[in-house]
């Protein structure tokens, strides 16, 4: 079956190229499916581009398909850049970001492995291709709503098969990303969800929406999309009730405690020995770290930083260094090919440097989306988008301490980088729009 995932892979590669070649296309507004628009043809290829994030296409032997559709998609930015009427908007986020990547150019050259520097830099590239790529091409709310929803229609199509085992393990094998990739990816769609029921008048079913894909990081025990859901959504709620949010904060941060304390499954999980864990020593701080199960995380991050961040705590070892190690399994760690933190791979690879420009890159970019969503003469769509894309960025930020997130970029730090993005697009056409008048 696995000629599926290579024959699906060809049928999407082909359709995203034929949109490029094509001057419009009429589709349904989503939220209104009476109403049609009408998008050119480098939109939709955008439109798909973004919606299908998470789908992945790996195979499980012979050709890297997840290698060739992150050049693909990374050749349709640049593409799309290029045949855009628009030009990119470039902020400061995007501009520190570009100097985090000229950084991990310079890593390469002093990497012992510069074949895994590039391999890391072109995981690291996407997240700025993209959010250029969308900042070029949508002027229009209808682009960008359009893109939003038929990305959780994905999304959800995907939940279902994740749950019917037979459909994602025999009818589409490798078709979406595995469960750790998703989970995360859902955090994104639950703020999503949210800012839909915020913006589209109240409707329960975007709420209900949200709890849906609330649920898989709870039954599959992932305590990584735990903590990244609980920030972006006290984050969602900062930016919605600013000081007012505290209380309400607090209450999500009281339900992941009761989470980890509570559901059997994640109490098992979390601790070494459950019994010995409760709400009383949380509030007592009895909880040791000595208890906390990590996988072995733990002992990674410190062999990993023993050996390369701290003979160079500014430079590091060079891009790459740390994965070439890991997937070659020179390390005592048995058969893992990953250290499951980004911040310490980048430690490690590109010292303090990297992980500044990193940090202060994407920390601005969630800054000017409070800006943009807290002044209510911009338009309801870049706010809804300054809405989503904030919160849901700093909750994949969190999930990258305990994963290496950067090797699923394309389901994850792809998502909040696009709609902000698009955040960009539409706040340049009100300007020019409030110009022309």
């Amino acid at each position: 079956m696995i000629l599926i995932t290579y024959f699906l892979f060809l049928i999407l590669t082909l359709i995203l190229l034929r949109c490029l070649q094509i001057k419009g296309k009429t589709l349904r507004n989503p939220l209104i499916p009476r109403q049609k628009i009408r998008v050119s043809g480098q939109e939709l290829c955008f439109i798909i581009l973004f919606a299908t994030g998470l789908m992945a296409f790996s195979a499980p032997a012979g050709l890297d398909l997840m290698a060739l559709r992150l050049l693909l998609l990374e050749f349709l930015c640049l593409l799309l850049l290029g045949l855009s009427c628009y030009r990119a908007v470039w902020t400061l986020p995007s501009v520190l970001y570009t100097a985090f990547l000229a950084w991990l150019v310079i890593g390469i050259f002093y990497s012992p492995v510069p074949s895994y520097g590039v391999r890391v830099f072109s995981k690291y590239i996407y997240a700025l291709l993209i959010i250029l790529a969308a900042s070029s091409l949508v002027r229009s709310p209808h682009v960008a709503i359009t893109a939003l929803i038929w990305s959780r229609r994905v999304a959800l199509f995907a939940l279902i098969t994740y749950f019917i085992p037979f459909v994602g393990a025999y009818i589409l094998p490798g078709v979406f990303w595995y469960a750790t990739a998703a989970a995360i990816h859902y955090i994104s769609i639950i703020i999503l969800s949210l800012a839909l029921y915020v913006f589209n008048g109240h409707r329960k079913g975007d709420l209900a929406l949200a709890f849906l894909f609330a649920l898989p990081c709870i039954i599959w025990v992932f305590r990584t999309s735990i903590m990244g859901t609980t920030l972006a959504l006290m984050l969602f709620l900062f930016f919605r009730y600013k000081v007012k949010a505290l209380p309400f904060m607090f209450g999500a941060l009281v339900l992941f405690v009761c989470a980890v304390f509570f559901i059997p499954s994640v109490k098992e999980k979390m601790f070494f020995d459950e019994s010995s864990a409760s709400i009383s020593d949380v509030q007592s701080g009895n909880i040791s770290f000595d208890n906390i199960n990590s996988n072995g995380r733990f002992a990674m991050w410190e062999w990993s930083l023993d050996r390369f961040y701290d003979p160079k705590p500014l430079t590091g070892r060079g891009t790459g260094n740390l994965q070439e190690t890991f997937y070659s399994l020179r390390h005592p760690f048995g058969t893992i090919r990953i250290c499951h933190n980004d911040y310490v791979q980048m430690l490690c690879d590109n010292g303090l440097i990297g992980v500044i420009l990193f940090g202060a890159s994407f920390l601005s970019l969630i800054f000017h989306c409070f800006l943009v969503y807290s002044n209510r003469r911009h338009t309801p769509m870049a706010r809804l988008c300054a809405l989503v894309a904030g919160p849901s960025l700093a909750g994949t930020m969190l999930t990258m301490y305990t994963d290496n997130v950067i090797n699923y970029t394309m389901a994850t730090l792809s998502f909040p980088c696009a709609t902000y993005g698009m955040m960009l697009g539409l706040l340049h056409a009100e300007r020019k729009q409030r110009h022309a008048v």
